[in-house]
């Protein structure tokens, strides 16, 4: 299967994406879709499946703001990007592929369908924030999520308690008419979504966690990021079957 994610303009941070993805299967293919040409490696004609990656905010364009200015907004905005990943998701679509939705990813979905967005959590709220040492370094911080019964989600994981971890400041506000909440964190921010009619429609999670780095906690934590990953591929394999 050859799987396409998008770039997160980070080389270092793309690979913790193709890692986690791939982990060695000779079977899995990973290209690398960008905006810009230098770092696009393959075309998504012959991808069997996206996952748009986490990174900068979104353009608040994209979920009708008019709002420019807000705390932890970006020195620019990056419109290529949004129209490029705009044109994947709804090709991805049109020919039935499944998606998964990282973080921005989440967003982007989000908003593309109609929705609307927190633009900056308050800056009370650091339970979603990451953790920045003397030199600047960032780490993620894990907290909880309680997952919807009946979802996608809770029929992967088996549960509805997982930890997740988290480096965002921006969530998903008013949850677009195709989308549902499939879990919250404790502070009842949403932290994923899937569709609400799942009738005919492609493979969709989106989760505002990062399951690609979710290899620096332990083993509890690990569970439902193996279980969104091997969820993942399998509707990637059974798409293939019926295509």
């Amino acid at each position: 299967m050859t799987i396409g994610i998008t770039f997160t303009g980070v080389g270092e941070k793309q690979h913790n994406y193709v890692d986690w993805i791939k982990q060695n299967d000779p079977e899995i293919t990973i290209v690398t879709l960008s905006a810009e040409p230098k770092e696009n490696k393959g075309q998504f004609s012959d991808c069997d499946a996206l996952i748009l990656s986490g990174g900068i905010d979104v353009h608040p364009g994209y979920y009708n703001s008019d709002n420019f200015v807000y705390p932890g907004m970006p020195g620019q905005f990056y419109e290529k990007r949004d129209a490029f990943e705009k044109k994947l998701f709804e090709q991805a679509l049109g020919r039935q592929l499944p998606v998964l939705g990282i973080c921005r990813g989440m967003q982007l979905i989000n908003v593309l369908l109609g929705g609307t967005m927190h633009q900056d959590l308050a800056a009370k709220n650091t339970v979603h924030k990451s953790i920045t040492d003397k030199q600047d370094n960032q780490f993620d911080k894990v907290h909880g999520v309680h997952i919807v019964p009946g979802t996608v989600l809770e029929g992967i994981c088996g549960t509805l308690r997982a930890a997740v971890n988290s480096a965002h400041h921006q969530a998903a506000d008013q949850v677009a008419d195709e989308l549902m909440v499939n879990c919250r964190s404790d502070d009842q921010v949403i932290e994923g979504l899937e569709w609400k009619d799942k009738t005919r429609k492609p493979f969709l999670l989106a989760a505002q966690w990062h399951p690609e780095r979710m290899y620096e906690f332990n083993l509890e934590e690990l569970a439902i990021t193996r279980a969104l990953r091997s969820a993942f591929l399998e509707a990637v394999r059974q798409s293939k079957i019926t295509a």
